[in-house]
C-alpha cells in the first residue's frame, strides 16, 4: 500500500495549526507553510493518516472526528485520532470509556486536540 507523506505542526508559540513543508530532524527543525522554521520542541507533529473523513477532509493524527455515535444522554461521542500500535494503524479511542475502533472514512473531522481540546473535555463533564 502506497500513502502520502505528509504532516501538519501545532505551533504552541502561536496556538495554531500549520502545514510542514518539510522537516529536518539532524537538524531539529520543521519549515511551515508561513515561510517560519521552528525547531521540532516547539511543536507537535501531526501525521497524515492517508485517508478523507466524509466531507472529503484529510485525517491527521489528533484530530478530533465525530464518527456517528450518541451516548445514552443523546451528546455525540468524539475521540481523537492516535496511531494504535497494537494493530499497526490509525485508531479512535475515547479514553477508555469504552468506545474503541478503526479509523475509517465514515467519520467527520470536527477539530483537533490542540486547537479544540474543549470538545473532549465536554464529554467527561
Amino acid at each position: 500500500m502506497k500513502r502520502e507523506i505528509k504532516f501538519k505542526a501545532y505551533r504552541k508559540s502561536t496556538q495554531n495549526v500549520c502545514d510542514v513543508l518539510s522537516i529536518d530532524f539532524e537538524k531539529g527543525w520543521v519549515l511551515l507553510d508561513d515561510g517560519d522554521e521552528e525547531d521540532i520542541p516547539t511543536v507537535e507533529l501531526m501525521q497524515y493518516t492517508g485517508l478523507h473523513d466524509k466531507n472529503g477532509r484529510e485525517i491527521y493524527e489528533g484530530d478530533i472526528v465525530d464518527f456517528g455515535l450518541e451516548n445514552q444522554d443523546g451528546k455525540l461521542v468524539l475521540a481523537p485520532v492516535s496511531y494504535g500500535e497494537y494493530i499497526a494503524g490509525y485508531v479512535l479511542d475515547n479514553g477508555g470509556n469504552g468506545i474503541w475502533q478503526r479509523l475509517t472514512k465514515d467519520c467527520k473531522v470536527i477539530g483537533n486536540i490542540y486547537e479544540n481540546p474543549d470538545l473532549l473535555e465536554a464529554q467527561h463533564d
